[in-house]
C-alpha cells in the first residue's frame, strides 16, 4: 500500500498546488488530502461570504509553509459553495495522487462552530481505536483543526460566524480505498483525510507504518489479544490457517518488520505472530528492521554460518553460502535434512524479543516459501 506521509524537510511551497523540490533527495514533495481539503474548504467558504472563489487559494500549514492550490471544479449555488483541488503527491507513488478532493461549505445554526460530513469518496469511521469516534467521518484530527483554523480565518477577513457545515469527498474515493487499509481498519465507504504537516515526502513510508500502528490500536480496541504481522498476503493465509485469526488482528508488515515490534512494545498483546517469505525473515534473523530489497540483503553468509550450526556438511555450508538466492539455499538444506527455516525463524524470533526488551509479548514466527508452504518456525 502506497500513501500519505507525515513529516520531512521541504523547500517551502508553490505556486497553483504543485509540488516542491526536497531540500535533501532532488524528489518532489506534494500535499496530503488535509491540506488539499484545506485549501477547497477555505475557498468555498470564501466564496459563500463573498461571492467570488480566490485562484489560487493560499493556505498556511502546521509548520508555517503557504502553498497556493489551483482550483479544479467550483460552483456556488442553493445556500452553498462547492471547491475542489487535485491532488498531487509529488513523487511518491501514491495511490491518492490526481484524485480531486472537494469541500462542499454551507452555513450551520448560530453557535454550531464547525460540522464535518463524509461526502461520496470519503469514509466513516464504525471501529474502536482510531483516533476519530466511531460514526464520525474519516477526517483525521489535525486537517479538522486546520480546516478550522483556516475557516475562522475567513470569518475574521469578511465578517462571518464561523458556524457550518463542511462536507469532504473525493471523486472516485471509494474505489481507491479498496487499495488502502481503510477496509480493515472499519472505516467503510471511502478514503481517509489525513496528514499532519500537510506534506506528503516522497519514499518516507510513514503512511505505511501509520496504518500499522492503527492497525494495532483496532486489534486492541477490539478485544484482540493476538495480532499477525505478515509481509504479504501469502503469509496472512498461511497464518489465518495456522491460527485462526480474524482479519482485524492481521496486520500488514510489509517490510516494516521493526515498525510492527516498536509499536507492540509500547503497546502490549499477549502474542504477535510474525509471518513471512523465508528470505525476509532471514533478513530479520540476520537483524535488520527494514526487509526492503533496497535497505537490506540476504546475507548468504549467515545463512551458511546457521546451516553449519544444523548440521550441514562443510561441503554443503559452501554451496549455501555460493548460493545464486535464499530459495536455493533453503533446497539445499532441505534436501539434506539440514532445518535452515527453523533456524532462521528461530533467529528472527531472537530479533524480535531483543526490539520488545522484555514486553509482556509472546512471539511465534512462521516462515514459507513462494508456495505458502510452511519451511520454518520457532
Amino acid at each position: 500500500m502506497a500513501g500519505e506521509t507525515t513529516g520531512g524537510q521541504v523547500a517551502g511551497g508553490t505556486p497553483g498546488g504543485r509540488a516542491g523540490q526536497l531540500k535533501s533527495s532532488g524528489l518532489r514533495h506534494g500535499w496530503t488530502t488535509g491540506a488539499c481539503a484545506t485549501a477547497a474548504t477555505t475557498a468555498a467558504y470564501t466564496a459563500l461570504l463573498t461571492g467570488e472563489f480566490p485562484d489560487p487559494v493560499t493556505i498556511t500549514l502546521p509548520k508555517g509553509q503557504q502553498p497556493a492550490f489551483a482550483l479544479a471544479a467550483e460552483l456556488l449555488a442553493d445556500g452553498r459553495a462547492m471547491a475542489g483541488v487535485v491532488k498531487d503527491a509529488g513523487d511518491d507513488p501514491d495511490v491518492t495522487h490526481g484524485a480531486l478532493i472537494r469541500s462542499t461549505v454551507r452555513l450551520g445554526p448560530p453557535g454550531s462552530g464547525v460540522v464535518f460530513r463524509a461526502g461520496p469518496g470519503v469514509g466513516t469511521v464504525t471501529k474502536a481505536g482510531l483516533p476519530i469516534p466511531v460514526g464520525e467521518p474519516a477526517i483525521n484530527p489535525v486537517p479538522r483543526q486546520l480546516m478550522r483554523d483556516h475557516i475562522a480565518e475567513v470569518a475574521g477577513r469578511h465578517g462571518g460566524a464561523g458556524d457550518v457545515v463542511v462536507e469532504i469527498s473525493v471523486d472516485h474515493g471509494e474505489e481507491i480505498a479498496r487499495s488502502t487499509w481503510n477496509p480493515r481498519l472499519g472505516i467503510l465507504g471511502g478514503l481517509s483525510i489525513l496528514g499532519t504537516t500537510g506534506i506528503v515526502v516522497p519514499y518516507s513510508c510513514s503512511a505505511w507504518i501509520d496504518s500499522i500502528r492503527r492497525g494495532v490500536d483496532v486489534a486492541r480496541a477490539a478485544g484482540r489479544t493476538h495480532v499477525a504481522g505478515c509481509t504479504g498476503s501469502t503469509s496472512e493465509k498461511v497464518a489465518v490457517a495456522v491460527h485462526g485469526l480474524p482479519e482485524d488482528a492481521l496486520l500488514d508488515m510489509g517490510d516494516f518488520a521493526g515498525a510492527v515490534l516498536k509499536y507492540v512494545k509500547r503497546h502490549p498483546v499477549d502474542r504477535l505472530t510474525i509471518a513471512g517469505g523465508f528470505a525476509k525473515l532471514s533478513k530479520l534473523a540476520a537483524g535488520h528492521l527494514d526487509l526492503h530489497s533496497a535497505r537490506s540483503q540476504v546475507d548468504k553468509g549467515y545463512l551458511a554460518s546457521l546451516a553449519r550450526q544444523g548440521g550441514a556438511s562443510v561441503e554443503l555450508t559452501a554451496a549455501v553460502a555460493a548460493a545464486n538466492t535464499a530459495l536455493e539455499a533453503i533446497q539445499l538444506c532441505s534436501a539434506a535434512g539440514v532445518p535452515l527455516g527453523d533456524l532462521v525463524a528461530a533467529g528472527a524470533r531472537a530479533t524480535a524479543l531483543d526490539v520488545l526488551r522484555g514486553a509482556p509479548v509472546a512471539v511465534d514466527v512462521i516462515c514459507i516459501d513462494r508456495a505458502g508452504a510452511i519451511v520454518g518456525r520457532a
